[in-house]
């Protein structure tokens, strides 16, 4: 290489990461004056750009400790845990395991009968884009039985009652939010690949991308932030148990800035995973969803992101490939409004 072209090469590396930096001070900015506003609430947001990666946080673990929330602090992705499971299902079509537009039907675990005309109709990517039909979980009566700990009663014998009951699938073909067909993907890989669940992600996603501070069990750590409801009052972290592939994943900034910088790379394993995960499998006038991910277009830029609310924290991940950014916000108390608003005004002042 000649020295100008050396020289190029510099100048354009020093343009890129003033470029960046410009960037992650514009998003510092927000994030700050949001915090200003709502104080009580503790925010961590990790943002990369063209592998540059930046962090911001503000508030403190709890209200006793004097420690400051940065990027290793622990929160609840919560249903952000689905585009991780999403992504494992995506793997295992490209270790040749399934095909997406397999049906469950000789997937499921012993136990499960589905009702003859329901047989041989809902595929696996009908369950990862929320249109297979099946009913779901009662959260209100859950949450109304141990307001704590809503899940923890969920077993496998709750699920298949529930599968082995349903006779018909009302809204099948359309969206509906739901958590059993997470469980029953969970269910799926566990079967195909011969192991756990916590297994699968700890091989597949956690060890491989150095997730060091992503959790599936054991939350009682140091780093962990404590989770609020909306009135502000205490809330555990959620136990998923059998449920745990539509929810359970505790994790950092820092890690899932890890996560989204594999998933931009498209020569990873997680990258290739993710280009499958964001092909369009459902579409109606008010979404698209891709494997588990919804999608936003415009005829400049198209967005993937994904939101989790537990009852007690609130988070949402977001990222565009082509530009080869990423954002992930956590906030310590469950407020969908206010990490949609943060991440609305981060988008449409910095990031379009």
């Amino acid at each position: 290489m000649n020295t100008s072209s050396k020289l190029l090469v510099g100048l354009l590396f020093i343009s890129s990461f003033s470029f960046g930096q410009n960037l992650s001070k514009r998003i510092d900015s927000i994030v700050n004056d949001n915090y200003k506003k709502n104080p009580e609430i503790g925010i961590s947001v990790g943002f990369i750009n063209n592998n540059e990666e930046y962090y911001t946080a503000y508030g403190k673990l709890n209200a006793e400790s004097q420690t400051k929330i940065n990027k290793n602090s622990i929160f609840e992705i919560a249903s952000i845990t689905k585009i991780l499971t999403s992504n494992l299902i995506a793997q295992a079509v490209m270790d040749h395991k399934i095909k997406l537009d397999d049906y469950i039907d000789g997937f499921l675990p012993n136990g499960y009968i589905l009702q003859p005309n329901l047989q041989n109709k809902i595929k696996i990517s009908d369950l990862a884009s929320h249109q297979s039909g099946l009913p779901d979980l009662d959260f209100p009566k859950l949450m109304e039985l141990n307001p704590q700990q809503p899940v923890s009663s969920v077993t496998a014998e709750t699920l298949a009652g529930i599968i082995n009951n349903c006779n018909e699938l009302k809204d099948y073909g359309k969206y509906r939010y739901s958590t059993i067909g997470y469980t029953l993907m969970g269910q799926i890989l566990e079967k195909v690949y011969g192991k756990s669940y916590d297994e699968i992600i700890s091989a597949n996603l956690i060890k491989p991308l150095h997730m060091t501070n992503t959790l599936t069990k054991d939350f009682d750590v140091e780093n962990r932030t404590t989770a609020h409801n909306p009135n502000g009052g205490i809330q555990e972290f959620f136990k998923w148990n059998i449920t745990a592939p539509a929810g359970l994943i505790k994790s950092d900034a820092s890690d899932m800035v890890a996560y989204l910088k594999a998933v931009l790379n498209n020569e990873t394993t997680v990258g290739k995973a993710a280009i499958i995960t964001e092909k369009v499998v459902y579409k109606d006038e008010k979404r698209e969803m891709g494997l588990g991910l919804n999608i936003v277009s415009d005829d400049k830029n198209t967005i993937y992101m994904k939101s989790g609310d537990s009852m007690g924290q609130s988070s949402i991940i977001c990222y565009n490939r082509n530009k080869k950014w990423g954002i992930i916000i956590l906030l310590d108390q469950r407020n969908s409004k206010m990490r949609q608003d943060l991440l609305n005004t981060i988008y449409d002042t910095v990031l379009k």
